[in-house]
């Protein structure tokens, strides 16, 4: 199991220069721009050199196709997440009560997944069996685990963390969205009722 102190998934490789890391990143970002602008299907090895400002050959050395880009941007995203609750500023970050740090846990994922829910989905159709037992999932589930122990949950907590952290399943909250209309404010209620339900309300502002 991947613990809280381990490296975040997909970090260059310490032997990368740092102009190289830092061309990677801005890549990432600017793929990452695109699909909230326009979507998934509008991230092309050209498009992104095109917007980018190089040529397309400079994408294709960095990740080698298209399925390339789409896991190191769906990696990319990631640690930006892992990074926001690790390190971050309270309510999702360090500092606040472990209820609250649910529940902005989850209502940042719930934003992750409607601006990048196909990235999402994608990864999880195609990690399947290894989903559960990669890295990734295990960093979520082992921090969700830490704030439900600290926030006095009952009962068996590894099996509590899966539970919890299916009702943040992408393909799942792309279904409530897309087919059955509900919006991300509707699902982020639901979470925050479901998390008060297994831990207790959440406790007052000061």
């Amino acid at each position: 199991m991947l613990g809280i102190g381990a490296p975040l998934l997909g970090a260059p490789e310490p032997t990368e220069r740092a102009d190289a890391a830092r061309n990677r990143r801005l890549l990432l970002d600017t793929a990452q721009q695109l699909v909230r602008e326009h979507g998934v299907d509008a991230l092309t090895m050209d498009e992104l050199a095109k917007r980018a400002g190089v040529g397309k050959g400079t994408v294709f050395r960095r990740f080698g196709s298209r399925s390339g880009l789409m896991r190191a941007l769906l990696d990319h995203s990631e640690r930006k997440y892992q990074d926001a609750f690790m390190f971050g500023p309270p309510p999702l970050g360090p500092g606040a009560p472990p209820m609250r740090r649910l529940v902005a846990f989850g209502r940042a994922r719930l934003l992750d997944i409607e601006v990048e829910g196909e990235l999402h989905r994608a990864a999880e159709i195609s990690e399947a069996g290894e989903r559960y037992t990669g890295g990734p999932y295990n960093l979520l589930k082992t921090h969700v685990s830490i704030l439900l122990r600290e926030a006095g949950a009952a009962g068996e907590i590894p099996l509590l963390a899966d539970t919890v952290l299916a009702v943040l399943d992408a393909p799942l909250v792309m279904y409530q969205m897309r087919v059955l209309g509900y919006d991300r404010v509707q699902i982020g209620d639901n979470w925050e009722a479901f998390i008060e339900r297994i831990v207790g309300p959440r406790p007052p502002v000061e």
